[in-house]
């Protein structure tokens, strides 16, 4: 019997490349095949070496490449964030977000496909945050339509209903994850914040912790966020491949809350030597930060997940990966 595929696009970006990583350790290989895409010639990291298909998902004529049967489920993390443009450009989120994510729906439709997996922004719910609750999946949309993140945030959503759509005109099962900043290791260290090049935050407090020099404590020490590790996220992912469910939406998190005191002393404690660790420096007359907690109260009920990485194990392994340099590109 032929095997099934799994299609993951966007498969070399910071998220894919950690989801081709689980896959690869986790998929029943004897059933299914993974390809990875993306809009490079070849894939650029040396831990993949399976099939790869050059694809740019705003590009019509690219789904010729792809299989035309078997599809069992797309994977799509193709998409254009503010973090990544160092110039604000709308046209860039509607091609991609919008005709982009219709595109791999009519993809979808033509080849029978079983599902899609579709990673959606937590700025839809940015409304909702002075209201200090936990963030529940099934709130209505309250997005903020002002700053960089208020176009792109309208596209990704614009993105969700196509594809509920196609669930309901096409019965394509729909599985649609919330995601905020998800902690990783890799080889980037900047990002954009309204066409600024910044260094990331949480990367930078870490290097500093490296150096043993003084790392700064803004504003309320007790305010926190759900710090999600990306390995966590491929979990979550990975269920959904395979459960027998029509569609879901789901809050990618931990349900834990971790402020920002703690965040500073966890990294203090795995990456500074005993000899010279860093000192916190507080300073409540800065800014303070985003402080929310997601329910993922249906995700463990309907997937089965459980969190496999608490804070303190999070930033182990990501130490870990950045000794291993396995994201490095070729």
């Amino acid at each position: 019997m032929e095997k099934k595929k799994i299609i993951v696009l966007g498969s070399a970006g910071n998220l894919g490349m950690y989801f081709m990583d689980y896959l690869m350790k986790n998929l029943d290989t004897e059933k299914y095949e993974m390809i990875a895409t993306g809009t490079k010639d070849e894939y650029p990291f040396e831990f993949y070496n399976g099939k790869y298909v050059k694809l740019d998902i705003t590009n019509v004529e690219n789904f010729e490449n792809l299989p035309k049967e078997n599809v069992h489920a797309i994977v799509d993390f193709a998409g254009v964030l503010p973090a990544y443009l160092s110039k604000d450009d709308p046209n860039k989120y509607i091609d991609v977000n919008i005709k982009g994510t219709l595109n791999v729906l009519e993809y979808a439709r033509k080849v029978k496909a079983d599902r899609i997996i579709y990673t959606q922004t937590w700025a839809d719910l940015n409304g909702y945050l002075k209201e200090k609750k936990p963030l529940k999946p099934d709130l209505l949309r309250k997005p903020i339509h002002t700053g960089d993140h208020a176009i792109y945030t309208v596209t990704k959503c614009a993105a969700v209903e196509l594809i509920e759509c196609y669930h309901q005109m096409y019965g394509i099962k729909n599985f649609i994850f919330r995601l905020p900043n998800i902690y990783m290791y890799s080889p980037e260290m900047y990002y954009y914040v309204n066409g600024e090049k910044k260094y990331i935050s949480y990367r930078y407090m870490i290097q500093r912790a490296i150096n043993g020099q003084d790392i700064e404590l803004w504003g309320n020490p007790n305010l926190g966020k759900d710090i999600i590790y990306v390995k966590d996220l491929c979990q979550m992912i990975f269920k959904s491949l395979f459960v027998d469910r029509d569609t879901g939406t789901y809050n990618a998190g931990t349900g834990i809350k971790t402020s920002m005191r703690e965040q500073i002393e966890g990294m203090i404690e795995v990456f500074s030597s005993k000899e010279n660790p860093s000192k916190i420096i507080e300073c409540p007359e800065k800014k303070d930060c985003d402080d929310f907690v997601m329910d993922i109260t249906n995700i463990k009920e309907e997937l089965g997940y459980e969190p496999q990485y608490n804070y303190i194990e999070y930033l182990k392994d990501y130490k870990k990966e950045m000794e291993l340099q396995r994201f490095t590109k070729k």
